[in-house]
Formats: C-alpha cells, sequence, structure tokens
C-alpha cells in the first residue's frame, strides 16, 4: 500500500491507524461535552500520533507527555474545581486516553488504550442511553474488539476484514449470554433508568415568569406519551394538568404549599364526585424536575402500570404529586371524568391567597379591572359573567398570540420593565399563553374573584405507527381557574378566545415547528414527519422494553414464563445454574471440537498389525510413531532371542513385513492388485500365525 509516494504502510502503522480510529470513534460524543481546551487538545493528540504512524516517524519524548499530563490536571482542577465526579473523572480519562497513544510502542500500550477507549464508551451512558447510542457504542466495542484481535496475531499482515469477522463472531458468541444475564440478573437499583442528570426533563416548573413557556414553545422534544384505551377526547379537551400556582409576587408566579401537603402520604385527599362520561389511559411520563404529575385534567384514579409499585402517588383535588421529584421514566395507568370539577370548600383562610396580589405593580391594570367591576352590568355580578365579560374584551379588542413576546424589552425610562402586566394588559396586548393566563388571573382577582393560574400540557400528536399521542414540550400551555359559587373550580382558557387554533389543533404540524421540517416543501415535511414517527415509536419500545426493565418488571416477566422467583436470592440461584449450564455446554464443545487424528485404511491396517505383534511380547521399535512402519517391525522381530519366538514363525514374519512393507511404497502402476487389498490379505496371514502360535503355546502338553 503506497501512500504519498513515501513507501508502503507497514504493519504497525495500519494497526495504529485503526485502534486510532476505534477509540476516536468511542470518545467522540464525548466532545461537545467536554471543556474547550479539552476536546481540542484530544483531537490535537489524535491527529498528531496518526501522522506518525502514517510517516512511520519516532514518538515524542517522556518529557513531553509529562508536562502535558501536568498541563491537563491543572486545567481539569481549574474548569471543574475537583479531580473527582462524573464530568472531571471523564475529562481525566480522555486526556490520558489521548496522551497515552503517544507512548504506543508495544502491544501493551495498545491493550491499555484499548481498555481505556471501552471505558470511555461506558461511560457515554451515564449521558444518554437512547437507542442511538447503544448502537453506536455496540459499533465502537466491535472495532476495539477487532484492534485487539489484531495486536494478538502479530505474525504476517492479517487484514482489518478478517479482525473484524473474529470480534464479530464473538460477539454473537456473548450476545446469548448477555441476554441471560439481562434478564435474570438481580435489579439491585434502577440500574437501567436515565440517570437524574442525564435525560430529557419536562420543561414544567413550579415558577413561571413571563417568557417561560414561549421558550419551552420551541422545544420539540417528547414530555410524555399517552395512550387511549378506547374514548379519545377531543383536541380541546386534552389538558394535562400540572403545577398549579397561586402566589404571585409582580414578576413570578410560585406554587404555594398549603399545610396540608404534608399530610400527603397519608391522605387520598379530598373525594371529587366523577361526572360524565370516564375513560381510560396509560401515560409514559419523561424525567421531570417536579413532585406534581401533569396528568390528564379529571384524572381521579392512577396508579404505577403494574408490575411497578413506584413511585407513591397521591391525589389533592384534581392535582397528582409524588412524594419526591421523579427523577425517571415511570407509566402511569389512569382514568379521568373529563367533566369532574374540583367542589372542595376551602374556607375563606383557603381562598384568601387566591386573591392575593402584590402590593406596587402594575397599577393601571388594577385601576382598569376596578372601574369594569364598578359598571352596572358587572357590579352584582357572578364570577361566570365576569369572566365571559374579561373573555369577550379579549376578543374584541384587538389582542394577538405571538411566540416572541419581548418581555425581556426595557420600558420607555430604559430600565428594565416592573408592571408586565401592564404592559401586556393595556399596551402592547400581544403575548403567548401565560400573558394570558396570568393577566386574566390578575385582572380577576382585582374584580374580588378568586382565581389562580394553571400550567400543564395541552394537546397531543397521534403517532400513528404505535397509534400513541405523543406530548411535547412545545405543547406546554398555561390556563386559568376561577371559584364559582356552588360549582367549584371553573376551567377557563384565555387563550382560546384569541387563538382557538392552538386548542382545537391535533396532529399536523405543530406551531412554531422548527428545524428540518420547517424548512421543507408540504410533501417533504409530511416524509418527514412519518419519518419521525417510526423514530419516536422505536425510542418508546427501547425505553420500555429495555431502559425501563427494573425489579417488577422482571419479576412480573419470569413469572409470566412460569419461573418461580420472589426476591433476588432467587434471581441469583437461577443466574448460577444458568452459568453452570453455560460452562457444562463450553465444555462439552470443546471436547467435541477436540483435533482428532484422522486414520485412513492403512492405518487401521497396520494397526491391526500393530496390535497383534504387541501381543506376541515384542516391544514397539523405539523411534518410529504407532504404528510403526512394517520394516522396522521386521527388523524387531530378526533382533529378536530364538527363546521369544520359533524359527519358522520369525522367519515368516520377517518375510511377510518385507512384503508388506514393498506395497506400502510401492510404486503406481507396479502391482495387478491394489497394494491395500494385498497389505490386507498379509496382515490377515500374519494374525492366524500368532493366534496359532499362541494357541499351540498354552495347549497342555500330551500324556504319553
Amino acid at each position: 500500500m503506497q501512500h504519498w509516494g513515501m513507501g508502503p504502510l507497514t504493519r504497525e502503522g495500519r494497526d495504529t491507524l485503526w485502534l486510532l480510529l476505534a477509540l476516536a470513534w468511542s470518545l467522540a460524543p464525548h466532545l461537545s461535552r467536554l471543556p474547550l481546551w479539552c476536546s481540542v487538545g484530544t483531537v490535537l493528540a489524535l491527529l498528531w500520533r496518526a501522522g506518525l504512524a502514517w510517516r512511520d516517524a519516532p514518538l515524542p519524548p517522556r518529557w513531553v507527555l509529562f508536562i502535558s499530563l501536568a498541563g491537563a490536571v491543572g486545567l481539569t482542577l481549574s474548569t471543574h474545581q475537583s479531580l473527582f465526579g462524573r464530568d472531571a473523572g471523564i475529562t481525566l480519562v480522555t486526556v490520558l486516553a489521548a496522551l497515552k497513544t503517544l507512548e504506543l510502542r508495544a502491544r501493551r500500550d495498545a491493550f491499555v488504550i484499548t481498555c481505556l477507549g471501552f471505558f470511555l464508551a461506558f461511560t457515554q451512558f451515564l449521558y444518554s442511553q437512547s437507542i442511538v447510542m447503544a448502537l453506536l457504542m455496540l459499533l465502537a466495542a466491535w472495532a476495539l474488539l477487532s484492534s485487539l484481535v489484531l495486536s494478538q496475531r502479530p505474525l504476517g499482515r492479517p487484514s482489518i476484514g478478517s479482525a473484524l469477522k473474529a470480534s464479530g463472531i464473538s460477539l454473537l458468541w456473548g450476545l446469548p449470554l448477555m441476554l441471560a444475564l439481562y434478564v435474570f440478573f438481580p435489579r439491585l437499583g434502577p440500574l437501567w433508568s436515565l440517570p437524574t442528570d442525564a435525560g430529557s426533563k419536562t420543561g414544567l416548573s413550579d415558577r413561571l415568569k413571563l417568557g417561560h413557556v414561549s421558550e419551552l414553545a420551541l422545544d420539540d422534544s417528547i414530555a410524555m406519551r399517552v395512550r387511549f384505551d378506547g374514548v379519545v377526547p377531543r383536541p380541546n379537551q386534552m389538558y394535562f394538568r400540572g403545577p398549579v400556582l397561586t402566589w404571585f409576587d409582580g414578576q413570578t408566579w410560585s406554587a404555594r404549599t398549603l399545610p396540608f401537603r404534608a399530610q400527603l402520604s397519608m391522605e387520598a385527599g379530598p373525594a371529587i364526585q366523577a361526572q360524565g362520561p370516564g375513560l381510560s389511559y396509560q401515560v409514559t411520563l419523561e424525567p421531570t424536575r417536579l413532585r406534581s404529575l401533569p396528568l390528564l385534567d379529571g384524572t381521579l384514579v392512577a396508579r404505577p402500570t403494574p408490575p411497578a409499585t413506584q413511585p407513591d402517588m397521591r391525589r389533592w383535588g384534581l392535582d397528582w404529586e409524588t412524594g419526591r421529584p421523579v427523577g425517571e421514566r415511570i407509566q402511569v395507568s389512569a382514568q379521568a371524568w373529563l367533566d369532574a370539577r374540583d367542589t372542595t370548600v376551602e374556607g375563606l383562610t383557603r381562598q384568601t391567597p387566591y386573591l392575593q396580589l402584590p402590593a406596587g405593580f402594575n397599577p393601571r391594570t388594577l385601576a382598569w379591572a376596578r372601574t369594569q367591576r364598578a359598571l352596572p352590568s358587572l357590579a352584582q355580578a357572578d364570577a361566570r359573567t365576569v369572566s365571559l365579560a374579561l373573555l369577550q374584551h379579549i376578543r374584541t379588542e384587538k389582542f394577538a398570540y405571538t411566540l416572541a413576546p419581548e418581555d425581556d424589552a426595557p420600558g420607555p425610562d430604559g430600565l428594565p420593565e416592573r408592571h408586565l402586566i401592564d404592559r401586556f394588559w393595556l399596551d402592547r396586548r400581544t403575548g403567548f399563553c401565560e400573558h394570558f393566563a396570568t393577566a386574566y388571573v390578575v385582572v380577576m382577582r382585582a374584580m374580588g374573584v378568586p382565581a389562580r393560574v394553571v400550567t400543564g400540557f395541552q394537546g397531543a400528536e397521534l403517532n400513528t405507527v404505535d397509534g400513541q399521542y405523543v406530548v411535547r414540550n412545545s405543547d406546554a400551555h398555561a390556563w386559568a381557574e376561577f371559584w364559582q359559587e356552588g360549582e367549584g373550580w371553573v376551567r377557563v382558557d384565555p387563550t382560546a378566545a384569541v387563538a382557538p387554533d392552538r386548542i382545537e389543533r391535533s396532529g399536523g404540524p405543530r406551531l412554531g415547528q422548527g428545524g428540518l421540517a420547517g424548512v421543507l416543501g408540504e410533501g417533504q415535511a409530511r416524509w418527514w414527519r412519518t419519518w419521525q414517527a417510526y423514530i419516536d415509536a422505536g425510542n418508546h419500545r427501547w425505553n420500555v422494553w429495555v431502559l425501563q426493565y427494573a425489579r417488577e418488571q422482571q419479576l412480573g416477566l419470569l413469572q409470566n414464563w412460569g419461573v418461580d422467583a420472589h426476591n433476588w436470592a432467587d434471581l441469583l440461584r437461577i443466574c448460577a445454574m444458568i452459568f453452570a449450564a453455560v460452562s457444562l455446554s463450553g465444555l462439552a464443545w470443546l471436547w467435541w471440537q477436540r483435533p482428532r487424528p484422522t486414520r485412513g485404511p492403512w492405518d487401521h491396517t497396520m494397526w491391526q498389525l500393530h496390535r497383534s505383534l504387541v501381543s506376541l511380547g515384542l516391544t514397539a521399535p523405539e523411534g518410529c510413531p504407532a504404528p510403526a512402519p512394517a520394516l522396522a517391525w521386521a527388523r524387531r522381530v530378526r533382533e529378536t532371542s530364538a527363546n521369544t519366538l520359533p524359527k519358522e514363525l520369525s522367519h515368516f514374519l520377517q518375510v511377510q513385513l518385507s512384503a508388506l512393507d514393498a506395497l506400502r511404497y510401492a510404486a503406481p502402476g507396479e502391482q495387478t492388485v491394489p497394494p491395500l487389498r494385498e497389505a490386507q490379505r498379509l496382515v490377515k496371514q500374519i494374525r492366524q500365525h500368532i493366534q496359532t502360535h499362541r494357541r499351540t503355546r498354552t495347549a497342555p502338553p500330551r500324556q504319553p
């Protein structure tokens, strides 16, 4: 192989380049997460070593590596403020792997680099456990194994293809054992769930600042998947209820931790009468930072999907919470009644927070609300009438729905705007869903009507591949609820008054959709959405069947197979039995594949001769592999004393053995009878004479 006119690439150079490629593949996904100095330094070190291998040039001196290592340790300490932990540890391992390639001289160094490559491939799953990452790291493991195979074949110039074939066969041989361990090995914790600091988080929060939800509208990642059993609600009924926000400090809305929530783990929450038709559904929730579970509004019954028993879920009113934030993907089976309404009488002290407004904020909006309340048509009106009047005001006063509300724009004095509700409600009148919901609640409270902000998701997109409805972070939404005497909390969505298509849509292009689908034509965008549906369906199956395979799913699966396993001790016994069966099968296979000497017809004939001559008391000729040639046996017979063999028998054996040797090495065509057949006849005569001699020797003497 010629390269750049410099002569053929050596075997060592080729193997080194292949190892560098495998190492680069295993650490490539880390480069975007590593500090800039580490990513740049790693790439430069690998390119430097590749250039040395290409030119077959000498390696750099050791002092260069020592200085580089000391500098890398110092930069790691400066960047991460520690040499321990996940990020700092991966940074150091990446640097060590890159520097180790610059002293790659012997097979031992190649083995160390291969081990570091395997470790870097494993650490990828600390950040992502997607099916794409699993496939990428499987390819990296295959490449690293092939490099290990090449290092164990020092002679000749074995091709990379042969090494890939050998390592691929090894991976296939290990696949059954890997699957057995995956199914039966005890789960000592959520080993296969997403790390709490790794997987995607839903964008909901228990605090809301204007502009937060509009930022989520550009996030197309999946927040949850829903499968309905039977009846599917209409798009304008798909409200997935998340955190309820009560307190407002003029800038930020936050959830109020009520005293009764301290008893959440011991109480089932107030009873709510189910109204209207009910429906059943299952939801798969992505990891979240909250205890609040965004379930379909009106959900009265919910539990972890069997056989899972965690997390512990409790309901208060229509709100569902867990004892602690859910840091892993969970599945919930639930029943909802869409007409159910929270009619819990909370008392005056409990309603007081729902009338709270901060002093010194949004004075123009508050004055406008008092003026409207004083109108004859609203002075004595109930909460529902006041709400309808506000919605009519939104429809008729040229309010507009936008994804770019510019809440961070300075006010007229050049300072950050203090009265955000004033600017939206009376000046700009353009905003996102949280602007309409929060302004509505502020005005309702100013008019003496208890109200609160509810955040969550609204709408879903049907995945036609697996029949599930996909809810994305771009579906994040905010709406409001007001208290109506005799009815309880009534949901109202001010956004629907100005942008009804935002509430009624289902499937098709999503509002504000960006990325590739946003710039393609209609036909190409449809193709892209179909492809994305297949990807989403595949990711969901991967998440459910692989990443969520925890202890409960494991025991339930084994019980379905008829395996009586109740705890980790039973699983360990099953694993021990599997190991024993695999070990015995391996030993049996090795015995079956043991080298066996091949015996042809001549060998069989000569072995018959060998056993017959040994039965006479003759020792096998020395220096000859068994069975010895006929001529060697003839010399042994001639050297044997007359006391051992009769003279006639000795002479007969010598003649026959010489004739047998002549047949064994006769040239083709010299015999009219096939040599093997004639040899078999001679051996048969020899065996008959030996048997006659033995009978004569053992016969009793005749009586005189």
